[in-house]
């Protein structure tokens, strides 16, 4: 975890960016920060001081992002469950997936 004051100078931005970000609801607001939540500041500096996305920008951009993590740990998922099956039922979901008819449905 990142106190705050490591994580203002490490992200370049002042105190009251900060708090305007923690508003916007771009980043938390705990007396500890992630190195997740870091990268995240990076993405926001890039994206309204090097691209000039405006504030909705940000938010759609923000939100498209986290639907995009809250996907990807959905599959991790789906894959750890699918691993965990018995190898007949595996291969018959991979199959149904890959939208090929099972041998038994004749």
């Amino acid at each position: 975890m990142i106190a705050r004051a490591e994580f203002l100078l490490r992200a370049g931005i002042a105190e009251r960016t900060f708090e305007a970000w923690i508003e916007a609801g771009w980043i938390g607001s705990g007396p500890d920060l992630s190195e997740a939540e870091l990268a995240r500041a990076a993405l926001i500096r890039d994206l309204t001081e090097r691209l000039g996305v405006n504030e909705e920008g940000v938010d759609v951009a923000l939100a498209l992002l986290d639907q995009i993590h809250g996907l990807r740990r959905a599959l991790r998922q789906v894959g750890a469950a699918l691993a965990a099956l018995p190898e007949p039922a595996r291969a018959q979901v991979l199959a149904a997936l890959r939208g090929e008819a099972r041998e038994d449905e004749g």
